[in-house]
């Protein structure tokens, strides 16, 4: 079975939402590990939006689990990451716009770029995971930078789930998916994954880990972080 990354950037939302010290997304991450997280996967954007530097430099320090950065593909954001030394690096687009990520990497427009990233990152001995859309094309791209694992953007499906297209887009993400390990690289996923739509999802072989946050996070508001950990991770056995 997958293994279950923790996405705790909501815990920080809902302290930035009054710009105080609660809750702290350092707590979380503990109480995640508790309920059984295998990993902590935090998103540093430019913007500051929900998780601070503040936060990265503590988790560095207290986090058991592997520690999944997700950053953009930036000068300061790749500085950060070869100063904290996450276990694994996850390049992310971004946009200051958007609500959350919109899609995937375009690692074909800018191959050097990410090729050039990949390798500062790995030279500092970051392990560099792409976020890229389930694409054939995109994952011959990624395989080519040296990146050691694709998180395939889940997000058409779990926007399908329940409508006739649903069964299309998981189809799609199960054919990337077959592409990435015949690649030879690790194989994550995750973006809108619920504990509704996530087993058909975690049944896709070869997949290595599921990155989830927000349904996590809204269903510890009513049971508990350690209880909605386990719960989820009960789904993807």
């Amino acid at each position: 079975m997958p293994t279950l990354g923790v996405n705790i950037d909501h815990v920080a939302t809902i302290r930035q939402a009054r710009r105080t010290d609660e809750p702290d997304p350092v707590w979380a991450a503990a109480l995640a590990e508790l309920g059984g997280a295998d990993q902590i996967t935090v998103h540093l954007r430019e913007d500051r939006r929900h998780i601070q530097d503040r936060d990265v430099r503590l988790l560095k320090e207290t986090v058991r689990v592997r520690l999944n950065l997700e950053c953009a593909l930036s000068e300061e954001m790749l500085t950060h990451a070869c100063q904290l030394l996450p276990d694994q690096v996850c390049l992310v687009p971004e946009r200051r716009a958007e609500v959350t990520t919109e899609g995937g990497l375009d690692v074909i427009g800018q191959w050097e770029r990410v090729r050039a990233a990949v390798r500062r990152l790995n030279d500092t001995g970051i392990a560099v995971s792409l976020f890229i859309d389930p694409s054939m094309e995109q994952v011959d791209a990624a395989q080519r930078t040296g990146a050691q694992a694709v998180e395939l953007h889940t997000g058409c499906y779990a926007n399908a789930w329940r409508t006739r297209s649903a069964e299309h887009e998981l189809d799609v993400l199960r054919k990337a998916a077959q592409h990435v390990v015949r690649a030879g690289l690790a194989l994550d996923a995750g973006h809108g994954l619920t504990y509704r739509n996530v087993v058909p999802v975690a049944t896709i072989p070869g997949l290595r880990e599921l990155n989830i946050g927000h349904s996590i996070i809204s269903r510890a508001v009513l049971v508990g972080l350690p209880e909605a950990v386990r719960q989820m991770k009960h789904l993807l056995q």
